[in-house]
């Protein structure tokens, strides 16, 4: 069998040295602020909290308003376990498109709340947000901005961003003094930490270069395949073969995942049984095949020659 590079790999994860006598404050240090800013204005935003997770980002916003959140069914399951576990309720429904892309995960009315954890472009708050709304971004390390975990949330709306601040530093008033930190009510610790950040920015300062790397091979496999696949996380395709497909691929050296379950079949999430024709389908071809920046053109055509040569495509 031949053994995986880091180009054959469905991500590319950089490593980096830290040197953590460089920071003002181990978990709070001014580059957290610089990243926040930083993000804000890449994504076109006025306001930014960074925070441990995307998860725990899900939690919050949604923490004791007690409504059903209608989520896809093919989704990562931490998406439901934060919804249920903040105290709401959830319905499945029939969504296959949302993968690798950004969506509305609930309207609230007057603001919503979007999902982008599968993507980060510039002016991307501008484009898809009002002031009101929310949006929320993953920097687990295989996401489009990676990093040892950790996530953002941003907005136009002060008061929206101020509480999630609060929040995440334990229930306390934000200053950059730590001693002048006033508790307003319990809290949560959730921030971000200044070895998080560090890392998380140096691949914010690398995005452009990856997206414009991912955006060549994307067409390329466009082309040979003959499909529209627009997203810069995961490139996905549909076989009826998976398994002797994946097994295939693996035995020659190209690493494929499978993303995602339908959650609706799962007993820990649906209680009741019922049916979802498109996600049913997806669960059981869907394919993500190995995408990266680090992909030199020979592996990218080498990739495509062995999907080719093993996929039966649906």
């Amino acid at each position: 069998m031949r053994q995986y590079n880091p180009m054959n790999k469905l991500f590319h994860i950089p490593d980096y040295k830290i040197d953590t006598a460089k920071f003002t404050h181990l978990l709070h240090g001014d580059i957290v602020n610089e990243f926040e800013n930083d993000f804000k204005e890449f994504v076109g935003a006025k306001y930014a909290c960074t925070i441990n997770s995307a998860t725990n980002a899900i939690f919050l916003l949604f923490l004791n308003k007690q409504i059903t959140v209608e989520v896809p069914s093919m989704i990562p399951p931490v998406v439901c376990n934060a919804l249920l576990t903040s105290g709401n309720s959830i319905k499945f429904v029939d969504n296959v498109d949302w993968v690798g892309d950004s969506y509305v995960l609930h309207d609230f009315g007057n603001y919503k709340v979007i999902d982008s954890a599968q993507k980060v472009s510039k002016n991307q708050f501008i484009t898809e947000a009002n002031d009101e709304d929310i949006m929320f971004f993953s920097f687990y390390p295989t996401k489009p901005i990676g990093g040892a975990d950790g996530g953002i949330v941003v907005s136009n709306d002060i008061e929206k961003i101020r509480w999630i601040k609060e929040a995440t530093l334990n229930g306390m008033t934000y200053d950059k003094d730590n001693w002048n930190r006033k508790i307003k009510f319990p809290g949560y610790k959730m921030y971000m930490n200044s070895i998080q950040v560090y890392i998380t920015m140096q691949n914010l300062k690398a995005l452009d270069n990856k997206n414009k790397r991912l955006l060549e091979i994307q067409k390329y496999y466009n082309s040979e395949l003959n499909l529209n696949n627009n997203s810069q996380h995961l490139y996905r395709i549909n076989v009826s073969n998976r398994k002797e497909f994946m097994d295939n691929m693996r035995e020659n050296g190209f690493q494929t995942g499978v993303h995602y379950a339908a959650l609706h079949l799962n007993p820990v999430y649906a209680t009741k049984k019922f049916s979802l024709p498109l996600s049913e389908a997806e669960e059981g071809t869907t394919v993500s095949i190995c995408y990266n920046e680090s992909m030199t053109d020979e592996i990218v055509q080498e990739n495509i020659r062995m999907i080719k040569k093993y996929a039966n495509f649906c």
